[in-house]
C-alpha cells in the first residue's frame, strides 16, 4: 500500500492506496510526527511520497525515510510526463502532481486543470503529455479580503451562495464581483483554450469547486482527490522504475 500526503496552505490530505485505488481519506491540520505514527498502524504501508506547499517536519521525513520507499516531490524527481515549465524548480509541486494526474484519467487528451483553491491555477497538459504550463490569479476568499484591506470604506464579505450577478448593495456587490468575477475569468480562460487547441477538457479541483461548477456551461469532471491521485502516480512511476 501506499501512503500519500498533500500537505497544501490550510490543511493536509492524507490517502492510503492500494494499487491505483483509493482506500482511505483524511484531513489533518497539520502533519505532524505522531499523527503519521498512529495512522499508519493501521495499514501495512510499503511506500511513501508527499507533496507540500510549505516546509516539512523533518521528523516526518526522517521516518518516512527509514520505514518506507520514500519520495518527496520535487523538481528532480522522475515523472511519466514532460514537464515543459522553463523554472520547473519554481513550479507548484500540486500543481505539477495535478498535471500527472489528468493525464492519467484523460490519456492523450488536451486537458486544463483549474484549482479553485487559496489562488486560483490554471494548468494544461497536451495530448502528447507535454505539461505546459498555465496561469495563477487570487482565489475568490482573497479577492474578498484584498478589496478590503486596499479601500478604506469597503467592508470584508463572506461567500455565499448566488442566485444573480448583479448587486444591489455594497455587500452583494462585492460579493457578486469576487465569486462571479471568479466564474468570468475561467469561462474567458476555457474559451481561449478552445480557441487554441480544439476541444479540451476540463478537470476541476479546489475549496471552490462546487461553486464554480454550477456556473459554468462546459462538460467539468470535478475531482477533490486530483493531488492525491497524481502523486500515488508518481510514487508508482518510481516504484516501477526499481524494478
Amino acid at each position: 500500500m501506499n501512503l500519500i500526503i498533500d500537505i497544501g496552505n490550510t490543511r493536509t490530505k492524507v490517502g492510503v492506496y492500494k494499487g491505483e485505488r483509493l482506500r482511505k481519506k483524511v484531513i489533518w491540520k497539520k502533519c505532524t510526527l505522531k499523527a503519521v505514527k498512529a495512522f499508519v498502524k493501521k495499514y501495512k504501508i510499503e511506500n511513501a511520497a508527499i507533496s507540500s506547499t510549505k516546509n516539512v517536519s523533518q521528523a516526518v521525513e526522517n521516518f518516512l525515510k527509514k520505514e518506507y520507499f520514500y519520495v518527496r516531490l520535487n523538481h528532480k524527481t522522475l515523472l511519466p510526463i514532460k514537464n515543459k515549465y522553463k523554472t520547473p524548480q519554481t513550479l507548484g509541486k500540486d500543481r505539477l502532481a495535478g498535471a500527472v494526474a489528468a493525464f492519467d484519467i484523460f490519456p492523450k487528451k488536451n486537458t486544463l486543470i483549474i484549482d479553485a483553491g487559496t489562488c486560483i491555477t490554471y494548468d494544461f497538459i497536451d495530448k502528447k503529455g507535454n505539461y505546459l504550463g498555465g496561469s495563477i490569479s487570487p482565489g475568490v476568499q482573497m479577492r474578498l479580503q484584498a478589496m478590503n484591506s486596499f479601500t478604506a470604506n469597503l467592508p470584508l464579505v463572506e461567500q455565499k451562495s448566488l442566485k444573480k450577478f448583479i448587486g444591489n448593495d455594497t455587500t452583494s456587490a462585492l460579493q457578486t464581483g469576487g465569486q462571479m468575477g471568479v466564474v468570468m475569468e475561467i469561462r474567458g480562460f476555457i474559451a481561449a483554450y478552445n480557441k487554441t487547441f480544439g476541444k479540451i477538457n476540463i478537470i476541476l479541483t479546489g475549496g471552490d469547486s462546487g461553486f464554480i461548477a454550477r456556473h459554468l456551461d462546459y462538460p467539468i469532471f470535478v475531482n477533490n482527490n486530483l493531488v492525491l491521485h497524481g502523486l500515488n502516480k508518481i510514487l508508482n512511476h518510481n516504484v516501477q522504475l526499481l524494478e
